[in-house]
């Protein structure tokens, strides 16, 4: 398939602007499947995401970025979203494992350089993920840092190379825990402990009253994103 050209997907953002996060997913499905993949780290957008495709198309492959450092309650979570979905989210893992990376570096890297961490943990494992996807389905909104505030409904993702679609770019926080109070969707019990997002335990703490919900996201760095979507 040729990829679509950016002025092509700015104007059928547009059209998905106002549409609801299951339109959009319809859409998506309608459009890409079977070539079509999504990416979750189990927080509360992804668990939304996961259970609205459940009732439209449990067939498409979805996964998660294993980087050997994720909470035992976050894979935990994946067998809870298996049971009540049917979707078993695959796991994509570095080529090395956390015990070869650390022996060849000389101990952990997280705490002196998480910018090369999360690219041999989940950039270099997301880019071979992709490989041969047309488009991907990723749970950021735009309310969540300066880089999401410019995502659109529908975009080309130019750092790899595929059409990215954010169904629920223009939801809110709010937004998100309503629906899943309302659907009873299963999410991460470290949520309700104060980690209003949640990356790898050593880079992840709890978010204190009045902090931004991302806070708690390598909290001694200048940093908000692993670097998935960064433009």
């Amino acid at each position: 398939m040729a990829s679509p050209t950016p002025e092509t997907l700015r104007g059928v953002s547009a059209m998905l602007e106002e549409k609801s996060p299951e339109e959009i997913l319809r859409w998506a499905v309608a459009q890409y499947y079977p070539r079509l993949t999504m990416a979750t780290a189990f927080g509360a957008e992804g668990c939304v995401l996961l259970a609205m495709l459940a009732a439209i198309e449990p067939r498409v492959r979805v996964f998660n970025l294993d980087t050997g450092y994720q909470f035992p309650e976050t894979l935990e979570l994946r067998e809870r979203i298996r049971a009540r979905y049917g979707i078993d989210v695959e796991l994509v893992r570095p080529e090395e494992t956390v015990e070869e990376m650390e022996r060849r570096l000389g101990g952990p890297i997280y705490g002196t350089d998480p910018d090369a961490c999360c690219r041999m943990r989940k950039i270099e494992p997301l880019r071979r993920a992709l490989a041969g996807y047309d488009a991907w389905i990723t749970a950021i909104r735009r309310d969540q840092t300066p880089d999401r505030a410019r995502a659109g409904i529908v975009e080309w993702d130019s750092k790899f190379q595929l059409v990215k679609i954010n169904p629920l770019a223009n939801w809110t926080r709010k937004d998100v825990w309503a629906y899943i109070y309302v659907n009873e969707v299963p999410y991460n019990p470290l949520h309700d402990r104060g980690y209003l997002s949640i990356g790898c335990w050593p880079c992840t703490r709890p978010v204190q009253p009045g902090e931004d919900e991302r806070a708690g996201r390598w909290a001694n760095f200048a940093k908000l994103e692993c670097g998935l979507h960064t433009r």
